[in-house]
């Protein structure tokens, strides 16, 4: 396995924007919207979107996703909080696994009812012949990195995501890069430019990396691959805690500019915020 990258700090400059928040409801983050807000205007953020593990129809993996039950206090705390700091917008967003069977529930309920101003596709298990994996550290090679791959391109094809969380995860398992990993980088870059859809790099595998003494994700051969082509990125955090809101924009930069990636504006996800402040009538 590669040693890990050495990263410079992240306390000095701040996201300015992280659209990839959770909350205490999916099982295994700390803190509430009110939390995350307060940290993230404190820090000068302008734009925080609130994007927790959905709840489903039905009850499939409890353990690390947010209840039915709690889908309405959870869109009523991310509603509290809009309009609260000065300079601060609020998105109120969902993550969600590709599972075809419930595009139309993403589609008419979290888009719809729930007026959810943007989408999160990701992808954390996948069903293999031995039953359910994960995806992080469950991948392997051959029919596992095939499968993690077509599931990643049929949630671009979907049109349903603002972009795509964290898609060099299958890396968390210490891998060695190969041909295969090429392959995959590869086909995801080019789902990614033919749907305009844009790519994850995600600091929680920073501070993943930081305790577990590895490099997990972002993974640079990955982000070197896919940077042969036209994609673009976004930065975030996927905080997990409210001290971590805004961290990693000095170590995702890094690679973003070190590979010549560009960042995708997503200036829908901010304008829907900023009608949601202004709706509430707050400055």
């Amino acid at each position: 396995m590669a040693p890990a990258p050495t990263w410079p700090s992240s306390t000095v400059v701040p996201l300015l924007r992280n659209l990839h928040t959770h909350t205490w409801r999916c099982g295994h983050a700390e803190g509430d919207a009110a939390d995350y807000a307060a940290v993230a205007a404190a820090a000068g953020c302008r734009l925080l979107g609130f994007s927790e593990h959905t709840s489903l129809p039905e009850p499939r993996w409890p353990e690390w996703r947010m209840a039915a039950e709690q889908l309405d206090g959870y869109c009523a705390a991310v509603a509290g909080v809009v309009g609260l700091h000065p300079g601060l917008d609020i998105a109120l967003g969902m993550e969600c696994d590709w599972l075809p069977e419930h595009a139309a529930w993403y589609q008419d309920e979290l888009l719809g009812r729930r007026g959810c101003d943007y989408l999160i596709g990701a992808v954390h298990v996948l069903e293999l012949p031995g039953g359910w994996t994960g995806a992080f550290t469950g991948v392997g090679r051959g029919q596992g990195l095939r499968c993690y791959t077509s599931l990643i391109e049929a949630a671009c094809q979907s049109g349903l995501f603002a972009f795509i969380a964290h898609p060099d995860v299958f890396a968390a398992d210490g891998r060695t890069w190969d041909a295969e990993d090429a392959a995959c980088a590869r086909d995801l870059a080019a789902v990614a430019v033919a749907t305009g859809t844009p790519l994850e790099l995600n600091a929680y595998g920073l501070r993943k990396a930081t305790v577990a003494g590895r490099a997990g994700y972002p993974w640079p051969p990955f982000w070197a691959e896919v940077a042969h082509q036209p994609v673009t990125v976004v930065l975030n955090s996927d905080a997990h805690r409210p001290q971590d809101v805004v961290h990693g924009e000095a170590e995702l930069s890094k690679l973003r500019d070190g590979l010549g990636l560009r960042e995708a504006a997503l200036s829908g996800i901010a304008h829907l915020a900023e009608r949601r402040r202004l709706a509430m009538g707050r400055c």
